[in-house]
């Protein structure tokens, strides 16, 4: 039963789909905490003939934010936000009620609270956590109007929260190792589908449109799938889950295995293309390779040692067959190709055996991994040099300030029995929106979702009214689906939102009317419009600039890994790049991301040339992995001397083609000359050992080198740099 999402590619989807379940458990946990808090609270207040439920909405609000705005990187740092999250909610109520007949005071501290948030950000992230629960607070407090006589009420509903949450997040649901085991499982699962998806394509001679298409599109969620699981591998969770199993085995083990789908699924199109695939023995061969190490359970702790068996036959009969078409007089078209396949397969097997031996004995390993990290000598780091330019977070604090300033005016103008909802949402939409073009989109996101939400909450709420008890059961169901959307889509969290607080007026006020959520929607505009506004007039990051900035990080990361990379042919020891290679895929993302704004626009590919320098970035990224991929991982000192020159030759060329990019990008350097390597390429060509009198081909394992470097000056070239071909002869 547990292989079935191997035969069923739908089911493969559906069990792989949220990786970990992170974000099932991050809105199940906020969502549990919330209803405890609530209900237990309901039972106190009603045990005591205590006559409102505001010191019950008052707990949820803590239970809900304990969960969601703490963001620290350690546990230990997480249970000592959680309960300042309690301060700082405590402080904010108490504030709000007892200025709640003082709306100006009360207009300074909400504006006061966001700038802080945003500024003290800067020092740790924990501030703006503390800033949201706050500001939250003072919300609250005026919104539902909360009498100071009564704040012990509101501090037992605080301290009851806080209970619920650091229940919830640090014993019942503790730890970050079963997000890890599911995480793993969900990348199996969805590579195993896409192996599946690929035997069936070698094995039929007619491959469809459609079936191409899904084979992309499984290609590309595994390869977030692999971003997602590298990010949350680490040693002290390896530990509990598999002992002996170091993090950098892991994360070998988890890139490997992406690049044998990403390379199996270029190479069979482009043999498919060259009819290389209609030999039967070929065919035979490739699916013998992939259906083997598809049914390998390489992180089992009693797998069966037959599977890696089968996987080794498998590569080593490719082997074989690679090794008889190589020496034919005539060599097959796409021969290159299965060569290709052949060394990232065997990659993915050794790093398999490895992860398995070191299953087999933990405490030795562990020994070793201990030596190894002793021998290796720590280095200082360098003095940063000083940043005099103004600090995102003190932009974002004064754009805060700002905001928040005319959010109120626009609020008292457009909605004076409610103001703060205009405020609110312009908080919200500054969150992590650090450019022009990113608030656009947010701003955008967050109107449209709240229109439609309006527009589906009034409906539902006008249905349902008068049935509590059905009512409270869709409010809990929204807010689980807004905060579980929230990460994949800001307009369907918004729409979710909208609807929460259609049920919430209908139960609370007794009735929602067209007015009353049409004013929601206009104050919701509102504070979008004043959030971009202010946003693009002051102290304004432009959008170009912020792509800027993402681009030289990519290229930044790039430098280092070329230069690790060829460095690693001189030295007698193999360079570690994984890491580095997973750091690549995450800041090409964040290009992407950065870009969005623009790459929208109608025209804009274009205009802007974003698109086509995306476009080839993403190249280089392929060609970059693929450099490491491809590569034997074994040193080999056996390097002459002239040849080691010219490697070091064409490391200095390209480290200072890529400085020169990142200078045009930034607008640093106005006129830049970039280099052609044909020259370089031409004398390791001619000076590398043959395939057969060495076990490092350098002449393939720098392929990607070449290309990597023509990707830069094409982009260069569009830049306005200088080509600089080399010299002939």
């Amino acid at each position: 039963m547990k292989h079935l999402h191997r035969q069923y590619i739908w089911l493969g989807r559906f069990l792989a789909s949220d990786p970990g379940r992170k974000r099932f458990q991050q809105a199940g946990k906020a969502t549990i905490s919330l209803i405890s808090a609530v209900f237990t609270m309901i039972f106190l207040l009603k045990l005591w003939n205590y006559p409102t439920i505001t010191p019950a909405i008052v707990g949820g609000l803590v239970g809900m934010l304990g969960v969601m705005v703490v963001m620290d990187d350690t546990e230990k740092k997480k249970k000592v936000t959680t309960v300042l999250i309690g301060v700082s909610v405590a402080c904010g109520i108490t504030v709000g009620a007892l200025l709640a007949h003082h709306s100006l005071l009360v207009n300074g501290l909400m504006v006061l609270v966001i700038f802080s948030a945003f500024y003290f950000s800067r020092f740790a992230i924990r501030y703006f956590s503390l800033g949201m629960a706050g500001f939250m607070a003072i919300y609250m407090s005026f919104i539902l109007q909360l009498n100071a006589a009564h704040l012990m009420w509101f501090y037992i509903g605080i301290i009851i929260g806080v209970v619920y949450v650091y229940f919830y997040s640090f014993v019942l649901f503790k730890g970050s190792v079963h997000v890890l085991r599911r995480s793993m499982r969900s990348f199996h699962i969805q590579s195993n589908v896409t192996f599946t998806i690929l035997i069936k394509m070698i094995e039929d001679p007619e491959t469809s449109e459609k079936r191409r298409k899904l084979l992309y599109r499984n290609v590309n969620r595994l390869n977030d799938y692999a971003r997602i699981v590298s990010s949350e591998i680490n040693d002290e969770d390896l530990k509990k889950l598999w002992p002996g199993l170091d993090s950098s085995q892991l994360r070998l083990y988890v890139f490997d295995t992406e690049m044998l789908v990403q390379t199996l699924t270029d190479s069979l199109r482009r043999m498919k293309e060259l009819d290389a695939l209609d030999s039967a023995e070929v065919r035979r061969f490739l699916v013998w390779v992939i259906r083997s190490l598809r049914d390998a359970e390489v992180l089992a702790h009693h797998y069966d040692p037959h599977d890696l068996e089968e996987a080794e036959k498998a590569i080593q009969g490719l082997r074989l067959l690679l090794m008889d078409l190589l020496n034919r007089e005539e060599k097959p078209k796409g021969v290159y190709l299965l060569r290709r396949i052949e060394s990232i397969a065997n990659h993915v097997l050794e790093a398999a055996i490895t992860i398995q031996e070191s299953l087999k004995m933990p405490g030795e390993e562990e020994n070793v991994t201990k030596e190894v990290k002793e021998e290796v000598p720590e280095e200082k780091d360098a003095e940063p040099s000083k940043d005099r330019s103004l600090k995102p977070q003190t932009r974002k604090g004064i754009q805060a300030l700002v905001a928040g300033t005319l959010a109120i005016i626009v609020g008292e103008l457009i909605s004076p029995t409610q103001p703060y909802w205009v405020l609110l949402t312009t908080f919200i939409v500054q969150i992590g929106t650090e450019s022009v073009g990113r608030t656009y989109v947010k701003a955008f996101q967050r109107s449209i979702g709240t229109v439609i939400g309006a527009i589906i909450g009034f409906g539902a709420a006008k249905l349902v009214s008068g049935q509590s008890e059905l009512e409270v059961f869709l409010l809990f169901l929204v807010l689980f689906m807004a905060l579980y959307v929230f990460s994949v889509s800001y307009t369907l969290m918004s729409l979710f939102i909208t609807m929460l607080i259609a049920f919430m007026y209908d139960l609370l006020l007794g009735g929602i009317s067209v007015g009353l959520m049409g004013a929601r929607v206009v104050d919701t505009i509102a504070g979008a419009m004043i959030a971009l506004s202010v946003s693009a007039f002051v102290f304004p990051k432009r959008t170009k600039d912020k792509v800027g900035d993402a681009f030289d990080a990519f290229f930044e990361e790039l430098q280092s890994y070329l230069s690790l990379y060829l460095k690693s042919f001189m030295k007698t020891e193999s360079v570690p790049l994984t890491d580095q290679a997973f750091d690549l895929d995450q800041k090409l993302q964040a290009v992407r991301d950065e870009a969005a704004s623009i790459l929208q626009r109608p025209g804009a590919l274009t205009r802007s040339g974003f698109g086509r320098w995306i476009t080839v970035t993403t190249a280089i990224n392929y060609y970059a992995k693929h450099l490491l991929a491809s590569s034997n991982r074994k040193a080999d000192p056996k390097v002459t001397d002239p040849l080691h020159r010219v490697m070091e030759e064409t490391e200095k060329k390209l480290t200072e083609n890529i400085e020169t990019l990142r200078g045009l990008l930034k607008g640093t350097i106005v006129k830049g000359r970039l280099r052609s390597l044909d020259e370089e390429r031409a004398q390791i060509e001619k000076l590398a050992p043959s395939r057969l009198h060495s076990q490092l081909d350098i002449i393939h394992h720098l392929y990607y080198v070449w290309r990597i470097n023509q990707s830069i000056l094409a982009i260069g070239r569009e830049a306005g740099a200088e080509i600089i071909e080399s010299k002939e002869g």
